[in-house]
């Protein structure tokens, strides 16, 4: 069922332990898939983890959070799922043949390993972690096989037809949305395709579709997951909302496994997705329930982020968490608040401020009733023809930013005159925090069909200018016609957001929403109240304590250590040293440059470092891991400050800000995107911050070196790793600045795309410019580089042209007139002084490894034998060179 071959890579920084990357294709079922296995160093047995990527990206996506899990002790293994980055298939959402059965068969494959440890024969002890997609398959794999020992989902979902058919609705935009990132409809299972077809053409999911999103969902499995859950779900995220966390939750705890639930700020539509919290909170997770350290700090049973005010230094949104020791659910410490019909109609609301009709402005109502009776409590609007125009609430990919900001008072929705009905509070008497879903009973009925509804709950201003949607969530509704007239009970969006004493609550049913699909026929809606909005406060849940400011206690103890540091240091200054005229034409020069690891008095990171740069070279820095490259590309930038020793670039000295830095482009820590806005977006309002004129920035000749075609009209969330990095690197070449530094362009690239890089590498210098790039790839390395600085444990190794290095040795190459038979090779193999003899892969030459003998004897003996020679020269590829120069010997 299983077959592969890879490669290995090392793939650690400059900090131990290193680790080492596997790169495998390995076959399962006659479906190819492009796998990545990290482990670091060391003999003994250990827990293995499997990482799942999200929806539409691939293995590449999690590779640094593998590389974090394998330092820490773990043997990691990455995938790409089917029809997804370089694997085959098609995609099957997850289907239990075929992407879960892919699991057990990497599963498989690590209890093969001599690193993995084993609970029992073919049974390895292994956690699964993923985000979205990836979180979706780490519950499957606990359902369907039982050798899976915890899990941790992130932002995932656990019924999908829930997800994109809530009560019955078509959430169209998402929909739409995930099938164009998966590449279209024709990469996707026949069947799938088919039944995404039917429904968005109806508009309204049927029971088949509903079952064959059901049937590949963690929820059919349920009752088999059993294993230690964290479950991290989004706030900002109404395509996978917190009542899956919910469900999922509720579940596995039922099954008598412990489960960690935890909301954090970001989700599907954007935000803080606080990714090294979670991951650490993961780590740990997984230290508890696979190596069984019982003094892993796991966090609370419920953790929720709360974002409230704004700080003053920097203008940031400030974030706390709050904890409970049990996880509280969507229904904790109800409270209920009394609503009325409202005399003056319903509006549109925008960014906060009421705007055209707005609610709270006075107005009578435009198309809502309340029969002039502000206790009256049935109101009648319209679903307007072809469900036009539709109100806005959540905006898949943008909506993350407006929902944070919502805690802030700040948000932005719509909802059109005489398409919803309202229903508002009395002033709250005290302050008050929902968290969870508030519920409200209400008696609906449609002139025909079924009535399709959306409900909101807002936060009004005591002035009723100001209405917030707490993370821009609405809940639709279908109630067909043998429900209607009836009560029943709407679940509204499950959100943690405060209001202030003196705000008011307002529902909100309006007859459409932009994300969802509404029946197209025009008629008319009533909704009457039949009893308050229960609303959850979930008073076991406390908010951490905040920090006193930083200024109360900093200031003073800043100023006495600037006092101290003045007084001990006030013969040493000495100002920014001035420029060198004498190097002004010379991009690089690094002089006696040395930085120690942090918290240590004789570590160093890098020592005694020294190299001269010219115009017009393609430098390539090389070393193992843990050599010193990233400190001293970073040290290069001003990002970090050399403990002793000097760089130059044109002569003026590196410091963090210096002027010169203008002229130096970089693609060192990666590249943050805003991922709702297109590459080319991105690019201009990268080169706008830069404050420089737009003529300056040569955009065109960066997108061409890009090479991204359309996709620079798509936004960058739906970009694959490997597009990232060629936005990255043009965004480092906007301006065609004189130095150009690359840590690791080819990351994500596939063969095609690394020799294009190659080719940029040599023009972008051809010109005069120059460029240094680090890389772990060493044949590339020998094909675009023109000099070398080699590296090993901080120190330099090495320095020269590629030829130069790779020139010295005792291997030769002996060029021939004509092909030699296999008979006289042998005999020159045997000959004195001679370690071994090997034809050319196109049989004119001769590879020959000199044990002893030296070149002109060597000359001699094949005079002597007849061969008839062209040429001999030393031969040695970079590969060897390194090895040779980092080990001290023969490689």
């Amino acid at each position: 069922m299983l077959a592969g071959a890879g490669t290995w890579t090392a793939v650690a920084d400059d900090r131990a332990p290193a680790v080492h990357r596997e790169d495998r294709t390995m076959r399962i079922d006659g479906v190819s898939l492009d796998t990545s296995y990290f482990t670091s160093g060391g003999s003994e047995r250990r827990p293995a983890v499997l990482i799942g990527h999200g929806f539409g990206g691939s293995k590449d996506d999690v590779r640094a959070q593998a590389e974090e899990l394998a330092g820490a002790g773990y043997a990691v293994m990455t995938w790409s799922a089917r029809g997804f980055g370089k694997s085959g298939g098609e995609i099957s959402l997850n289907a239990p043949d075929r992407e879960v059965k892919d699991v057990s068969g990497l599963i498989d494959w690590l209890a093969r390993r001599p690193e993995v440890q084993l609970d029992a024969k073919g049974d390895p002890r292994v956690g699964v972690t993923g985000a979205s997609y990836g979180g979706a398959v780490s519950l499957l794999a606990a359902g369907y096989d039982r050798r899976v020992d915890a899990i941790a989902p992130v932002i995932t979902y656990w019924n999908l037809a829930d997800a994109l058919f809530p009560d019955g609705v078509f959430k169209k935009l998402w929909a739409g949305i995930f099938v164009t990132s998966g590449g279209g409809c024709e990469k996707f299972e026949k069947q799938l395709c088919a039944m995404y077809e039917r429904v968005a053409v109806s508009g309204k999911p049927d029971a088949a579709a509903r079952a064959l999103l059901s049937e590949r969902s963690p929820s059919a499995v349920g009752d088999r997951i059993k294993v230690p859950a964290l479950i991290v779900q989004g706030q900002a995220d109404s395509l996978f909302p917190l009542g899956q966390a919910d469900a999922m939750a509720r579940t596995i705890s039922g099954n008598g496994a412990p489960v960690a639930v935890d909301w954090i700020a970001g989700g599907h539509d954007g935000g803080d997705m606080e990714s090294g919290r979670v991951e650490n909170r993961i780590g740990a997770w997984f230290d508890r329930y696979l190596k069984e350290d019982k003094g892993a700090d796991t966090g609370p049973a419920f953790r929720v982020t709360r974002t409230g005010g704004i700080d003053s230094t920097d203008g940031a949104a400030l974030q706390r968490g709050a904890s409970s020791d049990t996880y509280p659910g969507l229904s904790s410490g109800d409270r209920e608040i009394a609503l009325t019909a409202t005399s003056d109609g319903p509006g549109i609301v925008g960014a906060g401020a009421g705007a055209g009709a707005g609610a709270g402005a006075g107005t009578p109502a435009s198309g809502g009733r309340s029969g002039g009776s502000a206790d009256r409590r049935t109101q009648t609007f319209r679903n307007p023809a072809g469900a036009n125009p539709p109100a806005i609430s959540a905006v898949p990919g943008v909506g993350g930013g407006i929902a944070q900001l919502s805690s802030l008072g700040v948000g932005l929705s719509i909802d059109f005159p005489g398409q919803y009905a309202r229903f508002d509070s009395a002033p709250l008497d005290t302050s008050m925090r929902i968290t969870g879903s508030p519920t409200v009973r209400v008696k609906v009925t449609a002139g025909q069909g079924d009535a399709v509804l959306f409900g909101k709950v807002y936060d009004v201003s005591p002035d009723g200018k100001q209405q917030v949607l707490p993370a821009q969530l609405v809940a639709p509704y279908r109630i067909t016609p043998e429900r209607q007239n009836k009560t029943v009970e709407l679940t509204l969006p499950a959100v943690d957001h405060a209001l202030d004493a003196g705000h008011r609550l307002r529902l909100v049913l309006s007859a459409t929403d932009l994300g969802y699909a509404s029946p197209a026929e025009p008629t008319t809606y009533s909704v009457s109240l039949d009893g308050p909005l229960t609303v959850p406060t979930a008073p076991a849940v406390k908010t951490a304590s905040a920090a006193l400011p930083w200024w109360t206690w900093g200031l003073p103890a800043a100023a006495a250590v600037i006092a101290l540091a003045l007084l001990l240091t006030a013969r040493r200054r000495t100002a920014t040293p001035a420029p060198d005229p004498m190097l002004a034409e010379v991009p690089l020069q690094i002089t006696g440059l040395s930085k120690k690891y942090a918290k240590s008095a004789d570590r160093y990171a890098v020592q005694d470092l020294s190299f001269r740069v010219e115009k017009g070279q393609v430098l390539g820095l090389l070393g193992p891991n843990g050599a010193g490259k990233t400190t001293t590309l970073r040290m290069l930038m001003g990002l970090i400050t050399p403990d002793d020793g000097e760089i130059r670039v044109f002569g003026n000295a590196i410091r963090p800000g210096a002027p010169v830095l203008s002229r130096v482009g970089s693609f060192v820590e990666g590249a943050g995107f805003l991922p709702h806005l297109s590459g080319r977006a991105n690019l201009e309002l990268y080169w706008q911050a830069t404050g420089r004129p737009a003529g300056d920035s040569h955009i065109e000749e960066a997108l061409e070196i890009a090479g991204l075609g359309d996709a620079l009209a798509r936004a960058v969330r739906t970009y694959s790793q490997g597009m990232r990095q060629r936005l990255a690197i043009a965004q480092a070449m906007l301006g065609m600045p004189d130095l150009l530094i690359l840590d690791e362009p080819t990351n994500g690239l596939d063969p095609p795309q690394i020799r294009e890089m190659r080719d940029v590498m040599i023009r972008y210098a051809a010109g005069g410019r120059t460029v240094i790039v680090s890389s772990h790839l060493l044949s590339e390395v020998e094909q675009s580089c023109t000099h070398l600085v080699v590296m090993d444990r901080g120190r330099l190794v090495q320095a020269g042209p590629v030829a130069e290095i790779t020139g010295s040795g005792d291997m030769l190459l002996v060029a021939t007139a004509e092909e030699i038979a296999e008979p006289l090779v042998e005999k020159i193999a045997a000959l004195p002084g001679i370690g071994s003899a090997v034809r050319t892969d196109d049989g004119l030459g001769l590879l020959v490894r000199l044990d002893g003998a030296n070149s002109s004897r060597l000359i001699a003996e094949l005079v002597r034998l007849d061969v008839p020679l062209t040429g001999v020269g030393p031969h040695r590829r970079l590969e060897d060179a390194f090895l040779t120069l980092i080990s001290g010997g023969s490689a």
